[in-house]
């Protein structure tokens, strides 16, 4: 994974709308912070994205299923994406981390109980006693504003009285 340098870059009318690509640390700094993102898997059907609780650990994303597409995929060594994101609606802005990787299942008994002692909580409900770890080969992410000023919305909205 190469750390890139930051990149700003501004699309349509100056000062409209930008984006910053992240540097790899924020992209790490985001992750540490979130406990829910999305894995996307390809099955036998094509691309499927699930929502998943997970952990950061040691810079590779962790999260616990049952049996079913996605431990297929990691006994697999399937490549994976996986996202996190936020927006604020008020200030029209957001961020978004993206990793691309190969899912293997954490079979090692030793790396099992150290992961246990993590907070790793699913909130979808079953026993979810199987680890999955997401070995990075790409991160990216980008951070997106737009000035303040009408948005689309506003424009088509009636005047008051």
């Amino acid at each position: 994974m190469a750390n890139l340098p930051a990149r700003a870059m501004t699309e349509g009318p100056p000062g409209r709308v930008g984006w910053q690509e992240l540097t790899k640390s924020e992209c790490f700094a985001l992750l540490s912070g979130e406990r829910l993102g999305r894995v996307a898997v390809v099955d036998e059907q094509g691309p499927i994205v699930f929502p998943v609780n997970f952990v950061l650990d040691r810079h590779m994303v962790v999260f616990r299923t049952d049996e079913g597409t996605k431990l297929d995929a990691a006994a697999r060594g399937s490549q994976v994406a996986f996202e996190i994101d936020g927006t604020d609606e008020a200030a029209r802005s957001g961020w978004s981390v993206l990793i691309r990787g190969e899912a293997t299942e954490v079979t090692d008994p030793a790396e099992l109980a150290r992961l246990r002692k993590r907070r790793l909580v699913p909130w979808a409900p079953g026993a979810r006693s199987r680890y999955v770890r997401i070995l990075p080969a790409k991160l990216t992410g980008r951070r997106i504003s737009a000035a303040s000023g009408p948005s689309h919305q506003d424009t088509n909205e009636s005047p008051g009285p």
